[in-house]
């Protein structure tokens, strides 16, 4: 498969999972194999020999037995490990409930509604610059810590990710076997099918089609069809694994950018406030300066005028600061924004899908229960 970053769809997921475990023509050419031997094995049977009519009766009764109940049971433990891995991506769980906090501690540092340049009685009472700085030093620490959280909370869904990686292997090998027993079950259906009409064509002994008729390719293609369904139930089991997983990587990825995007933004919130602190002092001293000035050269009203300008510019350079600042902030919110969306939208998505996925397999199950106890009545 190519590279790509496009998230692939249930139906992709499903198809990719079906070639995987579909036989290699080499092991299609083995399975013939078997199977005609098994069916010359069948087509030779000596009516009159108890012994090896049971044995042939029981070998179809016993066809995928054990991988269809290793299957069930893989099937159930996964559905209690999947049900309680997706809780950790749901609103209670540790890396979204980092990362909403971390938007909550970014908007409350969001410079976009400070007056920089507030004049009057409070704007000398409370520097707005300084008030600011003093909020960003107290925010930083609870933005460590959260970060510290987020950290953790990436680390588990990593090894939850390792954890059903190993399961889904286990489950993909089970469905191979699963999926070479249909078709060695197909082949021989198929092979008895068609020497079942040669021998009536032949007028051949009537009890002998009668008992592979009804006593061996009945039983082998319900067998063939409970295989099938077993088939289904585990590829239910390893879109559902990987539907988790890859929530798991987004929200690891979520994790990283937003370490990211706060790093960068408390960079740029402590150089640009401690210069725009600066530059406020600077002005302010520069001013008394231009003041004593023009007391000494009270003759030269041109020269007052053009000191003015000059503060006026001064002035306009720091709201540029300023701008600069909120504007930072501005993109820093629109990327936790995208986490955010994304977050909302993708969880309860993964909620649904593993639910259907838990209600068909359910189903499968109670499917296949009722077929053992038709098999152990004798029906």
């Amino acid at each position: 498969m190519s590279f790509t970053m496009e998230v692939a769809s249930p139906e992709e997921i499903q198809a990719a999972i079906e070639q995987e475990v579909k036989p290699v023509p080499e092991e299609v050419a083995k399975l013939k194999e078997v199977a005609d031997s098994n069916v010359a094995t069948i087509m030779a049977l000596d009516m009159d020999s108890l012994e090896k009519r049971k044995e042939i009766l029981q070998s179809i009764d016993t066809f995928g037995l054990q991988t269809m109940k290793m299957s069930s049971d893989k099937n159930t433990l996964l559905q209690v490990s999947v049900g309680n891995l997706s809780k950790t991506g749901d609103e209670g769980g540790q890396v979204a409930k980092g990362l909403t906090e971390l938007q909550i501690q970014l908007r409350d540092l969001d410079p976009s509604a400070i007056d920089f340049a507030k004049t009057g009685f409070l704007g000398k009472l409370f520097n707005p610059l300084r008030a600011y700085f003093l909020k960003y030093q107290k925010a930083d620490g609870v933005i460590a810590d959260i970060v510290v959280s987020l950290d953790k909370g990436k680390s588990t869904l990593k090894n939850d990710n390792t954890t059903l990686e190993i399961e889904q292997q286990a489950l993909r090998d089970l469905t191979k076997r699963l999926q070479k027993e249909i078709q060695l079950g197909v082949l021989m259906d198929e092979n008895v099918e068609s020497q079942i009409e040669g021998a009536k064509q032949r007028n051949e002994d009537p009890d002998k089609i009668r008992f592979i008729t009804e006593e061996v390719l009945f039983p082998l293609r319900q067998r063939v069809m409970d295989l099938q369904q077993m088939l289904v139930v585990n590829q239910q089991g390893i879109m559902a694994i990987e539907v988790v997983i890859r929530n798991n990587k987004e929200l690891i990825r979520g994790v990283d950018r937003a370490k990211n995007v706060t790093i960068s933004a408390l960079k740029i919130s402590v150089t640009v406030a401690s210069a725009l602190y600066n530059q406020k002092i600077v002005l302010k001293k520069i001013e008394l300066l231009n003041q004593t000035t023009n007391n000494l050269i009270a003759n030269t009203s041109k020269m007052l005028k053009n000191q003015g300008a000059e503060i006026q510019k001064q002035s306009l350079e720091t709201s540029i600061s300023a701008d600069t600042l909120k504007q930072a902030f501005t993109d820093v919110l629109s990327a936790l924004d995208s986490i955010s969306t994304y977050k909302q939208e993708a969880l309860p998505k993964m909620r649904d899908t593993i639910n259907q996925f838990r209600e068909l397999a359910d189903t499968g199950e109670k499917q296949i229960q009722r077929l053992e106890k038709g098999h152990k009545l004798g029906l």
